[in-house]
C-alpha cells in the first residue's frame, strides 16, 4: 500500500481483466458472459432483469467489493450516492444482505427504482416458493431518498442512519458507481470530515464536469506541480472509451464520420451563437446515413437554434472532405485519455493519503465493458494485505 507520508505509487495488482497495472490492455471477454453475451452467469435471473450487460458486470463487481469492505470495517450501513435507478443498491441490499440507503436527486429515477424494487421482491418470492431452500431471512429493500448532494456543502441526509441501525452506533460506507463530476469529490470530502464515515468505494466519471478550482486538483502534491492544470478539452477526452474506439478504427466503421459532422456543426454554432459554450448534442441516430447538412439541422434544433438557419453548403462539404484528418486528430487526442484520467485519480488518492487515510486504486471492471474501471477504496483503519483481496473474484 502507498504510504500516507510519501508518494510511492498505488498498488493495483491482481485482477485478470486488468491487462496492465491500470486495468487496461486486456481483450478477453469476462467469463461471466462467455455463455450468453447479454446475461451474466454470476447473477441470478431476477437481478439481471432490466439491467444491461455492462451494468450487470458493474453492480456485481462493485457490490461484492463493497460487501467485503463493509465486513472488514464493521460498517452498519452503506450509502449509495447518485444511485440512479437503484440497480447497485438493489443488488447490495436484496442480493448481498447489506443495509443500504440510496440517494438520488432525480425524483423520476427514484420512483422507477422503487417500482423495480417491488418487481424484484415479487420475482424473488416466486423463486423461494418454487425452491424453499433458497429462502433468505432478514432481507431489506434499499431506502430511497430524493436529495441533491451539493459538492460544496455537508449533506446531513447522507449521514443519517436508517431506523433499523439507529441504536447500534453508526458506521457508514459511502459508494458511488460512476458518480458524475463533482459528486465523486463530494464523497471524498464527506469521508474525510465525517467521523461516522469509515470507508469509501468510489468509481468516478464525467471528468469534464469537475469544477475548477474545487474539483481538481484536490491534493497539495498535484497542486504544486508546474502545469498541473487540465483544461476542459483534456478532461472531456479522458471520458472516452479507448478500447471501443480502437475497435471502431480497426473495422473502419461508418459511424466514425460522427466526429467530422460534429466538428462542422460546432463551426456553425459558434458563428450563429458565439455565447453558446460547449453545447451537448445528444440523440441523433444513424448519423452515418445522414447528409452533413441534415445532421447540422438536427444538431441545431437540439441546442435550441433555428434549424432552418441558412447554411453554407460549400463550406460544409469542404469540412466533410477533411473527415480522415478529423479522425486522425481525434485518435491522437484520445491517446492522452488514460494519462489524464490517471492524473485525476492519483490526485484523489494523494488527497486522501495526505490526510493520513489508507487508500488504494483497484481495477475491478473489464475495461472493454466499463472503461471507467478503477475504484478508489479508502478506510480510516489499516487493512494491510486485505486491500488486495477486495478486487478478487468471489467463487
Amino acid at each position: 500500500m502507498a504510504s500516507s507520508t510519501g508518494w510511492t505509487g498505488p498498488t493495483t495488482t491482481g485482477h485478470t481483466a486488468a491487462g496492465n497495472a491500470w486495468g487496461r490492455g486486456g481483450s478477453q471477454t469476462p467469463s461471466e458472459f462467455l455463455e450468453n453475451p447479454s446475461q451474466s452467469s454470476r447473477l441470478t435471473a431476477p437481478f439481471r432483469k432490466h439491467v444491461k450487460p455492462k451494468k450487470q458486470h458493474e453492480i456485481r463487481r462493485l457490490g461484492e467489493l463493497v460487501k467485503k469492505l463493509s465486513d472488514l470495517t464493521g460498517c452498519t450501513q452503506v450509502v449509495d450516492v447518485g444511485s440512479g435507478q437503484g440497480h447497485l443498491s438493489r443488488f447490495m441490499s436484496l442480493g448481498l444482505g447489506l443495509m443500504v440507503k440510496s440517494i438520488e436527486g432525480d425524483q423520476r429515477l427514484v420512483e422507477r427504482a422503487q417500482r423495480l424494487d417491488q418487481q424484484l421482491l415479487q420475482a424473488l418470492a416466486k423463486v423461494e416458493k418454487r425452491n424453499p431452500r433458497v429462502v433468505q431471512r432478514g432481507r431489506f429493500s434499499p431506502q430511497h431518498v430524493v436529495k441533491w448532494v451539493d459538492p460544496k456543502v455537508l449533506c446531513e441526509e447522507l449521514l443519517l442512519p436508517l431506523e433499523s441501525t439507529r441504536h447500534s452506533g453508526t458506521r457508514l460506507l459511502l459508494t458511488g458507481l460512476h458518480a458524475c463530476g463533482d459528486l465523486s469529490v463530494a464523497l471524498l470530502r464527506h469521508f474525510c470530515c465525517c467521523p461516522e464515515v469509515v470507508a469509501l468505494a468510489s468509481v468516478g466519471c464525467c471528468y469534464m464536469k469537475l469544477s475548477a478550482p474545487g474539483g481538481y486538483p484536490l491534493s497539495q502534491w498535484v497542486a504544486g506541480l508546474p502545469g498541473y492544470e487540465l483544461p476542459y478539452r483534456l478532461r472531456e477526452g479522458a471520458c472516452h472509451a479507448l478500447e471501443e474506439y480502437a475497435e471502431r478504427l480497426q473495422k473502419a466503421r461508418p459511424d466514425l464520420r460522427t466526429h467530422c459532422y460534429r466538428a462542422a456543426l460546432e463551426t456553425v454554432i459558434r458563428h450563429a451563437c458565439p455565447e453558446l459554450q460547449r453545447p451537448g448534442v445528444q440523440g441523433i441516430p444513424r448519423v452515418h446515413e445522414l447528409k452533413i447538412e441534415e445532421y447540422v439541422q438536427q444538431g441545431l434544433q437540439r441546442v435550441g437554434i433555428d434549424p432552418q438557419l441558412p447554411l453554407n453548403l460549400a463550406a460544409l462539404q469542404a469540412h466533410q472532405a477533411q473527415e480522415n484528418r478529423v479522425i486522425a486528430f481525434f485518435s491522437l487526442a484520445l491517446l492522452m485519455a488514460p494519462l489524464v484520467e490517471t492524473l485525476i485519480l492519483l490526485d484523489r488518492l494523494l488527497y486522501l493519503q495526505e490526510q493520513g487515510f489508507h487508500a488504494e486504486l483497484l481495477p475491478i471492471f473489464s475495461p472493454e465493458l466499463s472503461p471507467r474501471n478503477m475504484v478508489l477504496v479508502a478506510t480510516k483503519m489499516p487493512l494491510g494485505q486485505a486491500f488486495s483481496a477486495l478486487e478478487t473474484e468471489d467463487s
